[in-house]
């Protein structure tokens, strides 16, 4: 085989990985983005049907199993909109943030932690900054948060979910954002409650 050939066939065989590469990432996208959106019309029909229905008595909510909606947060600042479930395997946030299991949720009084990829659904998150304002919805209702502070901890350190004595919500994903296999450390978003309007 001389070196034409070669030369030749590598370039074949690179560009076929590359294809393949790109294939199994847009899949990764479209599979995501379309459990996005069947999840919002779920979010939305349940909260409309919440609303519509005058119940003097609610039961308290079930314990959410793995998988199951929790709600959707937005930061519009820097476009973030994400459905939010409960768990945070590899099965979960494949497809939506996660509600931290063990930390309060939504509603709830404490420290609520939701984690997403950096590459997906957190990676606006590098540019965060402090003020800047979220919601939570559920289909209970809607809490606004503002962002106090941002950190860098190491994966261990999970102080950061700890209840502080008042309402907060917690944002977690790898860091930095833009490196190249398992990265080493955890970018943590604090955020605390603000009272409801009206």
């Amino acid at each position: 085989m001389n070196t034409r050939v070669g030369i030749r066939l590598a370039q074949y065989g690179f560009t076929g990985i590359g294809i393949i590469a790109l294939g199994y990432c847009g899949a990764v996208w479209l599979s995501a983005r379309l459990y996005q959106e069947g999840k919002v019309r779920v979010f939305d029909r349940e909260r409309d049907r919440k609303s519509s229905t005058a119940i003097s008595h609610m039961p308290q909510a079930p314990v959410p199993e793995p998988g199951d909606l929790v709600g959707k947060l937005e930061i519009p600042r820097i476009g973030i909109s994400v459905i939010v479930v409960e768990g945070v395997d590899r099965t979960e946030l494949e497809h939506a943030a996660g509600h931290i299991p063990g930390t309060a949720l939504p509603g709830q009084p404490g420290n609520i932690g939701i984690a997403a990829h950096r590459d997906t659904f957190f990676q606006p998150l590098a540019a965060i900054r402090a003020g800047d304002t979220m919601t939570v919805g559920t289909i209970e209702g809607m809490y606004r948060y503002r962002v106090t502070s941002t950190e860098v901890v190491h994966p261990q350190d999970i102080s950061v979910l700890y209840p502080i004595g008042w309402d907060t919500l917690t944002l977690v994903t790898c860091y930095p954002f833009h490196y190249i296999g398992a990265a080493p450390e955890r970018f943590i978003v604090h955020a605390v409650r603000l009272p409801a309007c009206g």
